[in-house]
């Protein structure tokens, strides 16, 4: 805010818009508002400005499924921000200079229904992942209803592929067949369940990396 000094007609001190009142040496005087000083960002910051940016663009295809199964969606961060948090904190790693996902530590769920016990995935030709494991329906708050789904991600084709409710957990197994193009590529293999409402899921399961025949 501005002061007027000698009326209307007078100086003044303060500041107006862009401009700074100010008296000098008895003299009135004008000037512009120092422009903020630009700091260029420090090592830190640019290696979280980094970490960010991955775990963004790495995680948008999981949006939809993140938005309703990872953590539990109250207080302040929504459940996407949740996982974008956890993701930069505890799965990607500096390697000279430069972030990398560790995949074994990526979640695409987070929550609490129970999971997969002794669950195992293998290959077969053609493109097939075969998914199998034991009976723990009774176990918890697992459910034989509770629904299957296989998430794969090539980091040599920046590209995620989805199959959500597949099978039931009383089905003790489910096969899934990629798309021609991920033959001959490796694949990083997650798996989860999610209640009949939609309401739960377990925390998601790392199957391991795949070669894909």
């Amino acid at each position: 805010m501005a002061t007027l000094n000698k009326g209307i007609l007078g100086g003044f001190s303060g500041k107006v818009g862009t401009v700074v009142g100010a008296n000098w040496r008895g003299l009135d005087i004008i000037r512009s508002r120092p422009k903020n000083a630009k700091r260029n960002p420090t090592e830190k910051q640019l290696e979280q400005q980094m970490k960010f940016k991955l775990a963004v663009s790495f995680l948008q295809p999981l949006k939809t499924i993140q938005s309703m199964y990872f953590g539990s969606g109250s207080g302040v961060k929504s459940r996407v921000n949740m996982a974008v948090s956890y993701t930069i904190n505890e799965a990607i790693q500096v390697v000279v200079g430069l972030p990398e996902l560790i995949y074994n530590k990526v979640l695409i769920t987070r929550g609490e229904l129970t999971s997969f016990q002794n669950a195992v995935l293998t290959t077969q030709p053609g493109g097939v992942l075969h998914l199998e494991w034991e009976d723990n329906s009774t176990q918890g708050n697992a459910a034989p209803a509770d629904l299957v789904s296989i998430v794969c991600y090539c980091e040599e084709l920046k590209n995620w592929e989805i199959f959500e409710g597949i099978v039931m957990r009383s089905d003790l197994m489910a096969d899934v067949t990629l798309p021609a193009y991920c033959l001959g590529k490796t694949m990083e293999v997650y798996a989860f369940l999610n209640n009949v409402k939609q309401t739960a899921a377990s925390t998601s399961f790392y199957l391991g990396q795949h070669l894909v025949n």
